[in-house]
């Protein structure tokens, strides 16, 4: 890990098997990092492929909990194994509310991240975890 990373990721929870999954401090910071652990860890699954997307919806889920949120944020990458052809990507906060799709004005800068998720990913939604909640969304794997 580079040095300033290092600053900005709580911990590091799991890189090994089929699942990688990092701690952010809800700080501005988490959004660099998460787009950055993201990119890696696909680079070394070999699924460079899907990096861009990834990254940028994880940046736009982990923005959302940075708005609302006050405690560590959490992404969490499942590998596609099997016949699954399909990435899991999940960003967790402590706040239990889940977030909400709404319509942008043309002149608004943001309100669109959920819109983004929804439309550039094959399924996408929500769930209460034990202490706040998970957004997740999957990427198909190009074949």
């Amino acid at each position: 890990m580079g040095g300033s990373l290092a600053w900005e990721v709580i911990g590091v929870i799991d890189t090994e098997g089929d699942c990688a999954e990092w701690s952010f401090p809800a700080e501005p910071g988490a959004v660099r990092g998460a787009r950055t652990v993201v990119r890696g860890q696909l680079r070394g699954w070999g699924l460079d492929a899907l990096g861009d997307i990834a990254a940028l919806l994880v940046s736009e889920l982990v923005t959302n909990s940075l708005r609302h949120a006050t405690g560590p944020i959490g992404v969490r990458l499942v590998r596609p194994a099997g016949s699954v052809a399909t990435l899991l990507v999940e960003v967790s906060d402590p706040l239990p509310d889940p977030p909400r799709e709404r319509a942008a004005g043309p002149e608004e800068e943001g309100g669109r991240g959920l819109q983004l998720v929804a439309h550039s990913s094959s399924r996408w939604g929500t769930r209460p975890a034990d202490a706040g909640k998970t957004v997740w969304f999957e990427l198909p794997v190009p074949g």
